[in-house]
């Protein structure tokens, strides 16, 4: 068997991918934990925690984390997301231990010194410049607190830079204390790998871990609305969505097929009518998001002003037809583009290892690839059009960044989606 899992008697997680013919093993520490999770007074702890779990330790310093890995060809990197945060290392498979140990190190024994905090504060103030100096992240942002306002779900992973300002070690540390525990933790590795051997590592490595809490998730609650923020740039920016579908709901993969028949490509519904022959934007595109208790589809377009009276009847007019007019043709064509994104992924030791602890943290079981790809064939017009219709039937969010002036209506929008 190529993948395995063992749970330790604290309800640490670890989970292995084998795959005997690479030289390279990928492996990690995923916590169940992101800016879902904050208290909205700490908005950008989870981000920031992150950044700071790199700054030294009691056995090494910063530089030293980072040399000790790339003495030996590998690369490290971590990611927050608004369900996740990860820490990941990636090298050949004879180092392995080292891995383990300089992972297990950051998790449990990371300082966090003060000159470093008030360093990397500064560091993630310019981060926050660059999404807001970047139009199309930008406008997601003003999404995603429009769609979830009020809420951890719809709050910026950077974080507000006045929050950042007055983020204080203390409180870093303690949302350390507080999240990074064993039920919390999935460890895995994909590549090179023996599961008894990485397993003893781990339990080596891993041994001073706080005891786990009751923490529970914060319950999302999707509103809808519009946004409009008037900006001096060349495009305007635009984001239509709506209530999607969560992970665990059965309708999840007929809304993969949704998005990737509406947006998914250059041969996708939208692309052909609003790019290609109308010629009314650059770029557009479809995309649905799972969360455990939610979804949103997302519908992005960058156009010139200019066009913004004609785009958005456009897209509404393609979003209405959707329940309706998809072929067998363009149903084939998706499920073979999410058949051959899941299969090739498995080409990367990376990927593996991500899939593997994600779908533990979010289903408390392994990944089986089989399974994936039968729900993707299993997926017929009906549903898809079932699903469209229960999706585009939603409160939409609209979200708007750039010359505006053209712009119809938020109440025009939603009268076009209902007609």
């Amino acid at each position: 068997m190529t993948v395995q899992l063992t749970t330790l008697p604290n309800g640490l997680r670890i989970i292995t991918d084998t795959v005997k013919d690479v030289e390279s093993v990928a492996l990690g520490v995923w916590a169940d934990v992101g800016t879902r999770d904050e208290d909205m007074k700490y908005n950008g702890i989870a981000h920031m925690v992150e950044h700071m779990m790199f700054k030294g330790t009691a056995r090494r310093t910063a530089a030293k984390i980072a040399e000790e890995i790339e003495d030996v060809g590998g690369q490290v990197n971590a990611f927050t997301s608004r369900e996740v945060t990860a820490y990941h290392i990636h090298l050949l498979k004879d180092d392995l231990p080292l891995a383990v140990d300089i992972l297990s190190d950051l998790i449990q024994h990371s300082t966090m010194p003060q000159d470093e905090v008030e360093r990397e504060r500064q560091v993630i103030l310019q981060e926050i410049g660059m999404t807001l100096d970047t139009p199309d992240d930008l406008v997601y942002d003003l999404y995603q607190e429009t769609a979830y306002p009020d809420q951890s779900l719809g709050a910026p992973i950077l974080g507000r830079a006045a929050i950042i300002r007055s983020m204080e070690r203390s409180t870093l540390m303690g949302y350390v204390s507080r999240f990074y525990t064993p039920s919390r933790l999935v460890i895995a590795a994909a590549g090179n790998v023996s599961h008894d051997k990485f397993v003893d590592l781990v339990k080596k490595y891993f041994n001073a871990l706080p005891e786990s809490t009751g923490n529970k998730h914060i319950v999302a609650s999707y509103t809808g609305g519009s946004v409009r923020h008037e900006k001096e740039l060349e495009q305007s920016h635009i984001i239509l969505g709506f209530r999607g579908i969560g992970r665990k709901d059965n309708d999840s993969y007929s809304a993969m097929a949704l998005s990737t028949m509406m947006g998914g490509g250059m041969s996708s519904r939208l692309f052909q009518e609003v790019r290609e022959k109308r010629g009314l934007v650059y770029s557009v595109y479809s995309h649905h998001t799972v969360y455990q208790d939610e979804g949103q589809y997302t519908i992005y377009a960058g156009t010139g002003p200019e066009r913004l009276p004609e785009l958005m009847p456009v897209l509404c007019d393609e979003i209405k037809k959707s329940c309706e007019l998809f072929t067998p043709q363009e149903l084939k064509r998706a499920q073979a583009q999410l058949k051959a994104g899941i299969l090739m992924a498995q080409e990367s030791m990376m990927s593996r290892a991500n899939a593997q602890a994600k779908h533990l943290i979010f289903f408390n079981e392994i990944l089986d690839l089989n399974d994936r790809i039968k729900r993707i064939e299993e997926v017929s017009l009906e549903s898809v059009r079932s699903t469209a219709e229960r999706i585009f039937t939603s409160t939409p969010t609209l979200a708007a960044l750039g010359p505006l002036k053209t712009l119809e209506s938020y109440e025009k929008t939603r009268e076009r989606l209902a007609a």
